[in-house]
């Protein structure tokens, strides 16, 4: 129904912006199909490595290692496999959610797009470069430690 919602005010406010200055939203139509256009290549990688990971991973595989009853080894496992996993946030959330309707456990999953996005050992070599040793590997610690701090509020969250 929300979605339904969504729709229809889309449509209105697109009728309303197109009544009051044609010009003005046809050039901003042109400027979001630009930008569809733009995304639409890792939009359909996105879509592939969803596609691979639930076809090489189902169900029960992902609810044994990452699933709600895992406790601290999955939220271990989840966050390693973020801390070390280099994919855009776009990708990440559609994946976190097919994984989440596929037995994945909610503090896992926020562990793993928490951890996602602010640990980088893939990256850290470049890190390195810029900010030095100590000050690049106390980055990503912290990260860490915040990346699970973040994914208990996540969870805490849902759970209300």
């Amino acid at each position: 129904m929300d979605v339904l919602v969504f729709y229809i005010a889309a449509i209105v406010l697109f009728a309303i912006s197109f009544f009051k200055d044609r010009k003005k939203t046809r050039q901003a139509v042109m400027k979001g199909l630009k930008a569809l256009e733009g995304i639409m290549p890792q939009f359909i990688t996105v879509l592939i490595l969803i596609a691979i990971i639930l076809a090489v991973f189902n169900a029960e595989t992902i609810s044994r290692f990452i699933g709600a009853d895992t406790g601290t080894f999955g939220v271990i496992i989840a966050a390693a496999l973020g801390s070390i996993t280099l994919i855009p946030g776009f990708v990440a959330f559609p994946l976190a959610g097919e994984l989440l309707r596929n037995g994945a456990g909610v503090l896992q999953i926020a562990t793993f797009v928490s951890s996602l996005m602010m640990v980088g050992i893939i990256t850290l070599p470049m890190e390195i470069s810029y900010f030095g040793n100590r000050t690049a590997i106390m980055r990503n610690i912290f990260a860490l430690a915040f990346s699970f701090l973040a994914a208990i509020f996540v969870a805490w969250m849902v759970g209300l």
